[in-house]
């Protein structure tokens, strides 16, 4: 498989968690989920407000499906794979075709925090990167100040591979961040 014919949508799950792509109708509960989590998740990340509606959930919906079907990203929504409830978000994105390698990127919602769903999908995540994306390499990069955002990187097997001035931009300001890389030899 090229990172051009990726199928859409392509869930995976474990019978417990599931990542999958988006849909239309996940706009209500996508927005429910982010506004719960704007103490946490909104520290680290500027798009997480409490203004955020269903409007914004129906943009970065329809955003998320045409960078799937462009092979250019492949966002998904972290999901209990019984109920579909909403937990939080998964992304293989700012991917290099050349040099096959993308950035890892997670959020999970306030209320399923400390749980390892980030870790345990970030494994999921990851296998699909290396076998049915094709990449060598995937990255991920967290503000230095992220502990919870660096230990799940350690969980999934990230490498710390060093600190980048100015790598993010956080609430307006620049800041350092942690980067840690996986490659296919990390999962085995």
């Amino acid at each position: 498989m090229t990172l051009d014919t990726v199928p859409y949508p392509h869930d995976l799950t474990d019978g417990v968690l599931s990542l999958r792509a988006h849909r239309m109708g996940d706009a209500p509960s996508l927005a429910d989920a982010v506004r719960e989590s704007v103490a946490t998740v909104g520290r680290w990340q500027d798009w997480c407000t409490a203004t955020y509606d269903d409007a914004a959930a129906e943009s970065w919906i329809g955003l998320c499906r045409q960078t799937w079907l462009l092979g250019d990203g492949f966002e998904m929504l972290i999901v209990d794979a019984n109920t579909d409830a909403i937990l939080g978000g998964m992304g293989i994105n700012h991917l290099n075709r050349e040099h096959r390698f993308a950035n890892l990127g997670y959020w999970v919602r306030e209320s399923a925090q400390g749980t390892g769903i980030a870790g345990h999908c970030g494994l999921m995540a990851a296998r699909f990167a290396f076998e049915t994306v094709g990449l060598s390499r995937l990255e991920i990069v967290a503000a230095h100040d992220n502990l919870p955002s660096r230990k799940t990187a350690e969980r999934i097997g990230g490498k710390f591979e060093g600190i980048l001035r100015n790598r993010l931009v956080v609430n307006g300001s620049s800041v350092d961040a942690a980067m840690y890389s996986l490659v296919p030899d990390d999962l085995l």
